[in-house]
């Protein structure tokens, strides 16, 4: 009766109280709640709404459902980003901020939808494991300075479990349950600091630039609620960030990136980004942006990314092996013009088709910009793993007699520091600021 009264009050638009959230969330893992009546209680949320109060129990019972970790070192930082294509800075920025002395915890998943995962992309050097214990998982990170691994099933697996359902139910696009359950395992982790990178356009979940940055707001001060310095960065997906676009060929262009063989210059503006956001919440004593520049020229970004390999089990030589698919083919211009258009989502899932297919080292690698001016036959990408699909891969660019108008690469920054911290504003007190 007690959670039949609480699905009628968030039908009906009332917000539940703290403890009520708690008793539902200890109620279905019981299982003493079913999943009928959690789907019910979700789908309310999606037309209901949650309220700050609201997001910030959800988010703490996500928590209590399960172990917290202390990281070794008090100044670790993670980093996440709500997903997109050819979205390659993870594996890029983790090593780059570790090599100026950082230590970098990151919790990642795999890839959803057309999004790519980066547990998928670090699982193609041969060796590689993501699976570690909360133990091996810290133990990498002393040794290495950064790891990046799979959530433990020992940490919120209250969320595990109902972001399941709300895959399964139409339930996932709220921002408050969004919010709830990226920052809970955020928390779970333990870094305590965190930089997030929300996406919008057409190859991000939200494709709506006023979503992306409710959802932005929604993270930073909940993670100040919770004692964290955050910072949300609102990026374009409007187009693949990198060039690469599926497991395999994204954890090649990180190698070369680092290693200076090949840098992608939309790529590297936001990496420089989120670096130095990263550096600045872990109280990183330097000139933020030019110590990750000189990790890049030094290599010891380069370094650092084949150690944390090395921690988590690859292959000796098994990064500097990997090859693009053997078999490829171009898709080419059709005609004269700027390139006014490019669709992320079809290519993205285009990569992911062939990945399926043909392994890790399948995928596309767009040549072309939004705004460049191309003749007809110039290639727009090339496709690894599969001939035919180079044609399908052609239809996603869209051309044009006139340039497209410009458009920024980061449309928003968000930071927000628990009392006793301060923000950029230097006040020493809760702040939220916009950019």
């Amino acid at each position: 009766m007690a959670i039949r009264r609480a699905l009628a009050q968030k039908r009906d638009g009332a917000a539940l109280a703290a403890n009520v959230w708690t008793a539902l969330l200890e109620a279905y893992l019981a299982g003493g709640m079913d999943d009928a009546q959690m789907a019910a209680l979700l789908m309310a949320c999606v037309l209901r709404g949650l309220d700050a109060h609201e997001t910030r129990a959800l988010t703490a019972a996500f928590v209590a459902s399960g172990e917290t970790l202390t990281p070794p070192d008090p100044r670790t930082v993670d980093k996440h980003s709500t997903g997109g294509v050819g979205d390659t800075a993870t594996l890029i920025v983790v090593p780059l901020v570790a090599a100026c002395g950082i230590p970098v915890a990151k919790l990642s998943g795999r890839a959803l939808g057309h999004t790519g995962g980066t547990l998928d992309k670090l699982e193609a050097v041969p060796g590689v494991r993501t699976d570690l214990t909360p133990e091996r998982f810290f133990a990498c990170v002393r040794e290495a300075g950064c790891a990046i691994a799979a959530h433990s099933d020992r940490l919120v697996p209250a969320d595990k479990r109902i972001y399941a359902l709300r895959d399964r139910t139409a339930t996932v696009a709220q921002a408050g349950l969004i919010a709830a359950s990226i920052v809970s395992k955020k928390l779970a982790g333990g870094a305590r600091s965190i930089v997030y990178d929300v996406k919008t356009g057409r190859g991000a979940l939200l494709d709506d630039e006023g979503q992306a940055r409710a959802l932005a707001h929604a993270m930073v001060t909940l993670s100040a609620a919770f004692g964290r310095h955050a910072v949300a960065l609102v990026s374009d997906m409007e187009e693949p960030l990198g060039p690469a676009i599926g497991s395999g060929l994204e954890t090649i262009e990180a190698r070369d990136f680092l290693s200076g063989a090949r840098r992608d210059e939309r790529l590297e503006t936001l990496c420089i980004a989120l670096g130095t956001r990263m550096l600045r919440v872990a109280d990183f004593a330097g000139e933020a942006e030019s110590a990750l520049r000189e990790a890049l020229a030094n290599g010891a970004g380069a370094e650092r990314f084949e150690r944390m390999l090395a921690a988590q089990g690859a292959e000796p030589g098994a990064l500097h092996e990997l090859r693009e698919h053997p078999r490829s083919a171009v898709a080419r211009a059709p005609r004269s013009g700027y390139v006014v258009a490019v669709d992320a989502l079809a290519l993205g899932e285009l990569a992911r088709e062939l990945v399926e297919r043909e392994g890790p080292s399948a995928g596309v690698r767009v040549a072309v910009r939004i705004g460049d001016a191309v003749a007809a036959g110039a290639i727009l990408a090339t496709v690894y793993g599969e001939d035919a699909a180079a044609a399908q891969a052609a239809q996603a660019f869209s051309l044009w007699d006139a340039p497209p108008p410009g458009r920024p690469l980061i449309y928003d920054e968000i930071e927000a520091a628990p009392v006793g911290r301060s923000a950029a504003a230097g006040s020493g007190v809760s702040t939220l600021e916009t950019k």
